[in-house]
């Protein structure tokens, strides 16, 4: 159990509206709740949809930042579906399309096709645990925590591909951020939670690349002394003595 929370620091740091926190919450709790009544193959279910959940949010990301390439992975989905996922206002808005095809967007992120189809096993095990076909595939704790660890391995597999990501976003924010008088808000916390956090969906795992940022960079820009006063507020308000 403990090593299964550590999915929550690839989940957002927090959320742009309180529906989605309480989906993500009721996820867990059921995850929780399962696993400690011995429901393992509920608690596996519960799990599956917190890490397409986890994947939803990164492709929100390719989305947001990199637009142009997000567009050309809509490539052989239906002018309705694609029409759907190029005005969606949440990350959930995928989840409408089938598991097996969203993954295809990780491709956008360098993951190859082998790599796809490792990821894509785990959503025919969650098709397998979910259809009444007489069968318990997770009756032992031991079964349920080999699979979680596999999944965790997944899940950081993902991460590392979206670090490039995640730097351009942290990069366009910072240029396009760095005038109090000018931009959403004049705090700096304030756009730091709102254009960057809440807009991305970031989470700790991607704050904590957004920490590490090197800023020169960008150390050229004649707005380099507001760009550090930004990243600095994001050190007191999300770092932390590990980071």
């Amino acid at each position: 159990m403990e090593e299964a929370a550590e999915l929550g620091n690839y989940l957002p740091n927090t959320f742009k509206t309180r529906s989605e926190q309480e989906y993500i919450a009721f996820l867990w709790d059921a995850f929780e709740t399962n696993y400690a009544h011995s429901k393992y193959q509920f608690a596996f279910l519960a799990y599956h949809m917190l890490t397409m959940s986890f994947v939803y949010f990164n492709i929100w990301q390719i989305r947001q930042t990199r637009l142009a390439d997000f567009e050309k992975g809509l490539i052989g989905f239906g002018k309705d579906i694609e029409k759907n996922l190029l005005e969606a206002t949440s990350p959930f808005v995928f989840s409408a399309v089938k598991e097996r095809s969203i993954l295809r967007f990780l491709k956008l992120i360098g993951c190859d096709n082998g790599k796809i189809g490792t990821y894509a096993k785990l959503v025919d095990d969650r098709n397998d645990t979910a259809h009444p076909n007489g069968n318990i595939f997770f009756s032992t704790q031991e079964a349920l925590d080999a699979k979680i660890n596999e999944i965790l391995r997944v899940v950081d597999e993902i991460q590392t591909h979206s670090k490039s990501v995640i730097e351009q976003a942290y990069r366009e924010f910072l240029l396009q951020s760095h005038d109090p008088e000018e931009r959403e808000y004049p705090d700096a916390t304030d756009q730091l939670r709102e254009l960057l956090v809440h807009k991305n969906y970031l989470s700790q795992k991607d704050i904590e690349v957004c920490l590490t940022y090197n800023l020169a960079d960008i150390a050229d820009q004649p707005q380099i002394d507001n760009i550090r006063v930004l990243h600095d507020a994001l050190k007191s308000e999300y770092g932390s003595d590990d980071v």
